[in-house]
């Protein structure tokens, strides 16, 4: 860590005072600020800007509205809320989650950090994060966000992924975070490093900490935080088959339970177009013929998936095999359903026929 010989007692005062001025305070989960508003905003904002997840929550709630709800809804339900927001393992968990409520503690939010932490889903700052908004308690959080303003503001090098630098990131905060005004402050936080504390053309002109900043101060706020060693995605590729009936419904397979798309509706894949056949046969299918339709690729965090997709029209009346991993559904019928973001939109862009 590169030493740093300002005083970081004036860091939470100075954000508060910000915060007071240009934080966001009209967001939806704020008003009414509930716990499990708050939740389900945290779950939705991990790994997702703002902007995109407001949407996507007033959608949730209004299907969804409290914890209750949540656990009594059917996993298809949740998952087709949750489509396009992309790691649906985390609708997965919040469903989990929620039901877990209901069995280990009387249907409510645990206020206890433990036994909030160790809810599908929940880790360390998310949980931190709940008990500050929801009940104003003293728990520090370290999110991306804030990994960048606290690499930035104490000088902390190495990446924030790393065990060694996590440790001292989570020192920083639980020292920084004050002991009045937590859920301002928790916000103020995030506000920051979402505004102002980017990535990349961070705005320290308007910084209200950029007095005690080290990153400044050296002129490395381009540098820190460091980024995470570099790492070849592999790539993958799958044919995915598009089986139209006579009525334009299309076959929409589950994928399994554990791995990518957990869970979700999908199309049926093969490795190949030769295997295509064999595909549709298993799914009580059959077509003369298909086309290639334009090839795009989806880039998951760990590899790159090349994806060819193959329409083709079945044969009369196709019976589906006997099993509850396959379902024949018209256009009205997919969209209600939690499809990968891909999918979804492969589906939406097919032409029409005649």
């Amino acid at each position: 860590m590169i030493a740093a010989d300002t005083d970081s007692s004036g860091f939470a005062p100075a954000l508060l005072a910000w915060y007071d001025r240009h934080g966001r305070k009209s967001l939806p989960w704020q008003s009414p600020r509930t716990p499990y508003r708050v939740w389900l905003s945290e779950i939705m904002l991990q790994q997702t800007q703002v902007a995109t997840v407001i949407g996507y929550f007033q959608r949730f709630v209004d299907a969804l509205p409290d914890l209750r709800a949540l656990a009594g809804a059917p996993v298809d339900q949740v998952l087709g809320l949750w489509s396009g927001l992309g790691y649906y393992s985390r609708a997965r968990n919040l469903h989990k989650a929620a039901q877990l409520c209901f069995e280990r503690h009387g249907g409510e939010l645990p206020q206890d950090f433990a036994a909030l932490a160790a809810l599908p889903g929940i880790g360390r700052s998310t949980a931190g994060a709940i008990l500050a908004q929801a009940w104003g308690l003293r728990h520090a959080i370290l999110d991306g966000n804030v990994k960048r303003v606290l690499s930035r503001y104490h000088g902390v090098e190495g990446w924030p992924g790393s065990t060694a630098t996590a440790r001292t990131l989570w020192q920083h905060a639980e020292d920084n975070t004050p002991h009045a005004r937590i859920a301002d402050y928790t916000q103020a936080i995030m506000d920051l490093g979402a505004t102002l504390c980017v990535r990349s053309r961070p705005r320290c002109g308007v910084c209200p900490v950029a007095s005690g900043c080290v990153a400044l101060r050296d002129k490395l706020t381009a540098h820190l935080p460091a980024r995470k060693p570099a790492k070849v995605s592999p790539t993958r590729a799958t044919c995915m088959l598009i089986l139209r009936d006579r009525n334009d419904r299309v076959l929409l397979q589950r994928r399994p339970a554990t791995g990518v798309w957990a869970e979700l509706w999908s199309l049926p894949e093969a490795a190949t177009p030769d295997d295509a056949a064999k595909v549709a046969r298993a799914a009580g299918a059959q077509f003369d013929a298909v086309t290639p339709l334009a090839s795009f690729v989806h880039v998951f965090s760990h590899y790159r998936l090349d994806i060819t997709p193959l329409l083709a029209r079945t044969k009369p009346l196709p019976q589906v095999a006997d099993r509850d991993d396959l379902r024949w559904c018209d256009a009205t019928e997919f969209l209600q359903l939690g499809l990968p973001a891909p999918v979804r939109r492969l589906l939406q862009s097919l032409p029409e026929t005649n």
